[in-house]
């Protein structure tokens, strides 16, 4: 590799799609720009209508990815595992198309990768999140090790996993189960972050967590993701009992139901 590049062996760029080649477009550009390669990268496209599909395919021939399709939507469980499925390397950085990765992510991700190689344990290491995960350990490179135990206070503390950018091991879901599929993308991630709960699920996050990668959805491209009022709305009223859900939910989920 010339001077100045990062490439990182053993690990596949694993990329959900759906209607958003714009954004895969820049992702990957973004990715060439700041000097990485890996040594394989998967694109899992969940049905994208012919327009965009088309694009994706023409991104192929330029960037050279393995191109994983289907012929209809069936939501982000089904994309993912299918997705994973193809991934031959030890080690997943998975990434979803509205992502853009910063300049400070490079050097961060060979930090991420060595410390995971040294520490068999750690399961998963993650890049990206709307809040700091509140009980931490740090460790080195800017890193900590999140510590979930159910006593500590808040239900925050349940949140960690996440489907925001991060590095995982190619035997994820052998361990913590597939992704549920048919429901909702919402689901699908709760229902793998208490799996990876109950089943001791051990791993880092970055301590500048917005430093790494932006989230870029604009009117062309929106998010695919559809929330309803109750999980989106700031009304005090509102928020105040979506809080006592969760914490009463999500306590009562990890202790009597099998993820």
């Amino acid at each position: 590799m010339p001077p100045g590049t990062f490439h990182f062996a053993g690990v596949t760029l694993l990329v959900t799609h759906y209607n958003r080649s714009g954004s895969l477009a820049r992702l990957l550009d973004t990715f060439r720009g700041l000097g990485c390669s890996f040594e394989d990268t998967v694109i899992s496209d969940d049905g994208s209508h012919a327009e965009h599909l088309q694009r994706v395919e023409e991104l192929q021939k330029e960037y050279g990815f393995r191109l994983i399709t289907g012929p209809v939507n069936k939501g982000l469980g089904h994309n993912l595992n299918k997705g994973q499925d193809a991934v031959k390397t030890p080690f997943t950085l998975y990434v979803q198309e509205d992502f853009v990765p910063l300049a400070a992510f490079p050097p961060r991700l060979t930090h991420a990768l060595g410390l995971m190689r040294e520490r068999p344990g750690l399961d998963i290491t993650r890049f990206y999140a709307y809040f700091r995960y509140p009980y931490l350990k740090a460790e080195s490179g800017g890193f900590s090790s999140m510590r979930f135990k159910l006593w500590y206070p808040g239900y925050r503390k349940f949140y960690m996993y996440s489907d925001h950018p991060h590095l995982r091991r190619c035997d994820f879901t052998k361990k913590f189960g597939r992704y549920a599929e048919g429901v909702k993308g919402d689901i699908t991630e709760y229902r793998m972050m208490m799996s990876f709960l109950q089943k001791k699920g051990r791993g880092l996050f970055y301590d500048d967590f917005k430093s790494l990668f932006d989230q870029r959805n604009d009117a062309a491209e929106p998010s695919t993701m559809k929330r309803n009022y109750w999980r989106e709305s700031g009304h005090f009223l509102v928020s105040g009992l979506r809080h006592f859900y969760r914490h009463v939910k999500f306590n009562l989920d990890y202790l009597l139901r099998s993820f």
